[in-house]
């Protein structure tokens, strides 16, 4: 017997896949890699290599994108579309079963751990969604759920299995002890970056102004201080690692700005280039730069196709600051 196993890499689905490993069943993993995860350790690499078992990446493109732009279901908190999210990856995760030969799917979910997408109504019209009704077991709240068929067909042995609930994570944590793995699994922080205020709003504004949106486009949201300015947008570099990033992630048509001969960020400016836009731009640079902006003007180095223009500009109203940012 076979199983697929949704692996995040997170405590629940750890314990998952040691639950169904421990009744005898060949375990193969897969991990999905969505652009909104903030966790940048390789979790699931090293659960998938501790317990022994075949890893599948799944890397999700652009299309995941626009499940995100126009969800079915609706959002979360913030710009989280919880069930479409779920959808789509029990939907891959049948198709791999298929190549892989799993008999059947299970996931690390917890009944009642996430408001929008763990509550027992929406467990069930994931599985109808995604066309696995029945098939989907899951190990840690199996024994407060409907019998699936790998339990009713005796894959699996459902008195073997769990019934946590809840939002608390004192059972996961205490069964993770149990089994020797509490050094072993993330901590609860971290997760999606889409239920965060901050994170969501840069998200809408990068669908309100841009018509196509790239993978270019969200690696973008994860670093910087992003301003708007009408079609223009801004993004402020907050240190070294993060000037880089933008310096290679730059547009040939952007416009990127410097203050030379001091601690400085690397600004782009994306979008229209009207020349308040570009000032906005310069001051903003400017002022999160190492210059003394407030007791003298400062130059501000443009660079625009191979040419170099010095802008003077002098101090940014904080209030400005405030409006504009994103």
């Amino acid at each position: 017997m076979k199983a697929l196993a949704l692996l995040s890499g997170g405590l629940d689905s750890i314990l998952a896949i040691k639950l169904v490993l421990d009744q005898g069943i060949e375990v193969v993993a897969v991990n999905f890699i969505l652009p909104f995860v903030a966790e940048k350790k390789d979790y699931a690499g090293e659960v998938a290599k501790r317990f022994g078992i075949p890893l599948v990446r799944v890397e999700a493109g652009e299309e995941y994108l626009e499940i995100l732009r126009n969800p079915t279901y609706g959002y979360g908190s913030g710009m989280n579309p919880c069930i479409d999210c779920r959808i789509y990856m029990l939907r891959e995760a049948k198709r791999i079963a298929k190549e892989v030969g799993a008999d059947f799917i299970f996931t690390g979910d917890v009944l009642g751990e996430r408001p929008m997408s763990q509550h027992r109504k929406a467990l069930e019209f994931e599985e109808k969604e995604s066309g696995l009704e029945r098939m989907i077991l899951r190990p840690l709240s199996a024994k407060l759920l409907p019998e699936t068929i790998p339990e009713r067909e005796g894959w699996i042995d459902r008195s073997k299995l769990l019934d946590i609930k809840g939002r608390s994570r004192k059972p996961q944590i205490a069964l993770a002890k149990e089994f020797g793995l509490q050094d072993e699994y993330p901590s609860p922080a971290g997760g999606c970056l889409l239920t965060y205020k901050e994170f969501a709003s840069k998200v809408r504004d990068l669908f309100e102004h841009n018509e196509k949106v790239t993978m270019r486009d969200v690696l973008l949201l994860k670093i910087g201080r992003h301003f708007r300015f009408g079609s223009s947008k801004i993004i402020v570099g907050r240190n070294e690692e993060e000037n880089k990033i933008l310096l290679d992630l730059q547009n040939p048509d952007d416009y990127v700005f410097e203050v030379p001969g001091c601690g400085s960020p690397i600004t782009i400016l994306e979008g229209a280039k009207s020349r308040e836009a570009i000032e906005l731009a310069a001051k903003l640079t400017a002022r999160y730069s190492d210059a003394n902006v407030e007791e003298k003007e400062v130059l501000v180095e443009c660079r625009n196709e191979k040419k170099k223009k010095i802008i003077v500009v002098s101090s940014l109203d904080e209030s400005e600051i405030a409006r504009r940012r994103i």
